[in-house]
């Protein structure tokens, strides 16, 4: 008798450690670029230790995300975990903060884009001409957004991994050359260069060093299994992040030591002539050769020219991503996670807060950007912590269950027992480290207080009007009502699966070959409609008109074939459908694969997804191909088995 499991509708996870690292070192790594001249201006000869500093609080961080994360594999970073632990205000005080360092990330990540191509033009590194081309870019991406514009891993993880080389390259080159650690205490004096009080500030704009965190945690539910791929993707962007800010500080300010003014001030050229393109700057006094250097400026400036483009385009990602996510849970008007009928994408969002990052980037006062990210991050990682905290209440470790090969739940190294509850050392010692740098952020910069607590202030009375019009409870979570999804179904085991790709029209041949092959030893047949969701979108977002079309092809196969078939809709990206195709089969131990063949101008399309379910083919695959379907010709059968 053939085995039955039971079968959800589900996302498909696609995503292992090393494209989990490729994103997050994409975004954080990207902050090199510009957080050596923000942190110098004030931390000085002290800049190396502020970067430790923040980079033992960021490590802290990224143990409480993963902790978080790993429990509740889904969009959303702190915002989920808050509303886990808390309640649904708690999930959108974490969630507005969230939005305005994405807000800030997309702003200082355009704005140095022309600084870095300076080296092709120098009027790009001089105002106004920088905030004309960095809101250029902002509409450029806002405008590719709107449209549908796909990340790709693959490229993702060649330019990290440029990214990463290129700064180690800088590191070697700079301690062979440079590298003066007499030097580095020399221009040190505790308390006066710099301040403490400038030093304590250094601190909490240093956190804009480690700009990304979040995406990891708002890839988890794409991520393979999330129990073991995302603690390995965040070690190795820990890893990285922190060896390069734990060389190039130090190299930097040896090349570009602290030096007194004629009016008795101390600066580096670190923090003044090379505030916007620092890395530029440790390149033209690292001392090679002139050719060398010209050769060595062009390529980092091109470099970190793309990056920063691609932070920026992750930063719009991710903007849309949670306007969407808290539009479902009732957090904002519906109006702003309004999805554009053509292109599937939350249009009004991308568009407003675009304009929103145009509007701060607008004066080209890179430390206030630098230090409004702080408050904003902070203030977000703080309320993570804290949320890990209160699940080890709500759920302690004894009582969460394993993965799948039977280990213990992931938790940090450190424990202490306090009233009875296990507290993870790493949630304590960083939501100190990090509420100290949201306190510093406000008390020493008033501009900073005023524009941080008003945006929060705006934010929550939006809230609260908005939870009061629509008759909702302010802290209880409140979902937009969808339909029930359809397909909820048992799967039996060596099933003869069907598959189609969200653009396959339904091929009554292909059911027809999958109906023969299962008679043949009474077999069942399933089917998986694919729907593609946009990279803007978090994977779970409702599409209920796609969702309904895929549902229909089921329906179809179900009327064709009679009571043995299941299926459901399985959410992918866009280049994914091929391996989830691949792992569903595998999954279900599926007897046979049959896949329409598509045509263009009468012609038979192998296309990316066919190429890739033969490449990787599980088990016998059958690709049916009927050109009646689509212009006269005979039917045609291609089979494959395994090798």
């Amino acid at each position: 008798m053939a085995e039955r499991h039971p079968r959800e509708a589900a996302l498909r996870r696609v995503h292992g450690s090393g494209a989990l690292f490729a994103a997050a070192y994409g975004n954080v790594g990207s902050s090199i670029y510009y957080a050596l001249g923000l942190v110098a201006l004030y931390a000085l000869g002290l800049t190396p230790v502020t970067f430790l500093i923040a980079g033992l609080i960021f490590a802290f961080t990224a143990a409480t995300y993963v902790e978080a994360t790993v429990l509740y594999p889904e969009a959303g970073g702190s915002s989920s975990f808050a509303r886990h632990a808390f309640n649904e205000l708690a999930s959108f005080l974490a969630a507005w903060a969230q939005m305005l360092t994405y807000i800030v990330t997309a702003a200082i990540s355009a704005f140095f884009v022309p600084h870095y191509l300076a080296v092709f033009w120098e009027p790009l590194g001089e105002g106004p001409a920088d905030v004309v081309v960095g809101i250029a870019v902002l509409a450029l991406l806002a405008l590719l957004n709107v449209k549908g514009n796909e990340e790709s891993a693959r490229l993702n993880l060649v330019l990290a991994v440029a990214d990463l080389m290129t700064q180690v390259v800088l590191v070697v080159i700079g301690l062979s050359l440079v590298f003066d650690p007499d030097l580095l205490v020399a221009q040190v004096e505790l308390g006066t260069v710099p301040s403490w009080g400038d030093f304590a500030l250094g601190i909490a704009v240093g956190m804009v060093a480690y700009t990304g965190i979040e995406t990891i945690s708002n890839m988890a539910e794409e991520a393979r299994d999330s129990a073991r791929t995302i603690p390995r993707g965040t070690a190795l962007t820990v890893l990285a992040v922190i060896g390069i800010y734990a060389f190039l500080p130090a190299i930097a300010l040896s090349a570009m030591p602290v030096t007194a003014g004629p009016g008795g001030e101390f600066t580096t050229e670190l923090g003044t002539t090379y505030a916007d393109d620092p890395v530029l700057g440790i390149v033209e006094n690292l001392g090679l050769a002139t050719g060398l250097t010209d050769v060595l400026e062009v390529y980092v400036g091109l470099l970190a020219a793309v990056i920063l483009l691609i932070a920026t385009n992750a930063a719009l990602i991710g903007l849309s991503r949670l306007t969407f996510s808290m539009g479902v849970h009732r957090q904002l008007p519906e109006l702003l996670r309004q999805v554009h009928p053509t292109f599937k994408t939350p249009y009004v969002a991308i568009i407003v807060f675009s304009g929103i990052a145009a509007l701060v980037m607008a004066p080209g006062e890179t430390t206030f950007l630098g230090a409004i990210y702080a408050f904003g991050a902070t203030l977000s990682f703080t309320v993570a912590h804290v949320s890990v905290i209160r699940l080890r209440q709500k759920r302690p470790l004894a009582e969460r269950p394993p993965d799948r090969d039977g280990n213990p739940p992931w938790s940090p190294l450190g424990n202490v027992w306090l009233g009875g509850v296990q507290i993870p050392i790493t949630a304590v010692l960083g939501g100190i480290g990090t509420f100290a740098a949201f306190v510093v952020a406000m008390v020493l910069d008033p501009v900073i207080l005023a524009t941080g607590g008003g945006w929060m202030i705006a934010g929550t009375l939006l809230y609260v009007a908005y939870r009061r019009h629509q008759g909702l409870p302010l802290r209880e979570t409140k979902r937009v009502e969808t339909l029930t999804p359809l397909g909820v179904e048992e799967v039996e085991y060596r099933s003869v699966l069907i598959a189609f790709d969200e653009d396959a029209p339904f091929s009554e041949e292909t059911v027809a070959t999958a109906k023969a092959l299962a008679a043949r030893r009474r077999r069942a047949i399933h089917v998986l409609s694919l729907v593609t969701v946009p990279s803007h979108l978090p994977l779970d977002a409702e599409l209920p008109e796609r969702e309904g079309a895929a549902q229909t092809k089921i329906e179809q196969a179900k009327l064709i074939c009679g009571r043995r078939v299941s299926g459901h809709v399985h959410h992918v990206r866009d280049g994914q459908a091929g391996p989830a195709i691949v792992d569903e089969a595998t999954e279900i131990d599926a007897a046979a694969i049959v896949l329409p063949l598509r045509y263009r101008d009468g012609q038979p399309l192998y296309g990316k997804t066919v190429q890739t379910v033969l490449a990787k083919r599980p088990c016998r695959v059958i690709v049916s191909a009927n050109p009646a379907e689509h212009a006269d010709g005979a039917a045609a059968l291609a089979e494959s088995a395994p090798a």
